[in-house]
């Protein structure tokens, strides 16, 4: 068996999360073979509890004039809470933002520079495209989260294979509300986060932010030694 490193090794390890796209649209049949290739994500006991509504044109331009507004009257609507803790993924998180306000010459005591940034996100960055990731609850909802974890990875890596480009956006959950009002979605089903997805503007500094993921060894235990 191979030990070298495969094309879906360079696939992942090539992969990135811009902050601005070009408004070019996807051909349709791009966007169908993303999500067949999404939907052979596995789950639990093969519940496949995505639910995901993919907004195009005048669809997208609604829903994000809709979470624009909602942002400027400060409604507010989270199906899942969000917390960081104090320890390490407070830290990570706080060195993401710095990385992401530095790029944009942005400083902590700018408030509206800040604002705008989310502003931006609820334009999806510019992006022609987002898919909303809606879930059943699910006992806890957990392992359903897991699973949309997981196909929402797929979405993500069958983009790059394609030469697309994708980002996860937790701040649409924030509205939840608002999303499933405008697009008709019903009360029982939650949504975890959106993703904006198209064609990264590649002049953008943007495009890739400088993040380095911690090395494994950070978050792996081994139990015995694996090559016994």
């Amino acid at each position: 068996m191979s030990t070298k490193p495969s094309a879906l090794t360079d696939l992942m390890r090539s992969r990135r999360s811009p902050r601005a796209f070009l408004p070019t649209p996807l051909d349709p049949a791009t966007i169908r073979g993303v999500l067949q290739d999404a939907q052979l994500a596995p789950s639990n006991s093969n519940t496949q509890p995505w639910v995901v509504h993919v907004v195009s044109g005048k669809a997208r331009d609604t829903l994000s004039d809709n979470l624009l507004a909602a942002n400027k009257d400060g409604r507010r609507s989270l199906d899942f809470m969000l917390d960081y803790g104090e320890g390490v993924h407070r830290q990570r998180a706080q060195q993401h933002a710095a990385v992401h306000h530095g790029v944009r010459g942005i400083d902590r005591s700018d408030h509206e520079g800040r604002a705008e940034i989310t502003r931006e996100n609820l334009r999806f960055f510019g992006a022609p495209h987002a898919a909303l990731l809606f879930m059943p609850m699910l006992g806890d909802g957990v392992r359903a989260a897991g699973d949309v974890g997981m196909y929402a990875q797929n979405f993500l890596l069958s983009l790059t294979a394609r030469g697309f480009h994708g980002i996860p956006q937790a701040i649409i959950s924030f509205y939840a509300d608002t999303v499933r009002e405008s697009l008709g979605v019903p009360g029982d089903l939650k949504l975890l986060f959106g993703i904006a997805f198209g064609t990264a503007d590649p002049v953008s500094p943007l495009k890739s932010l400088d993040l380095d993921k911690v090395p494994y060894e950070h978050s792996v235990v081994f139990h015995d030694d694996p090559c016994v």
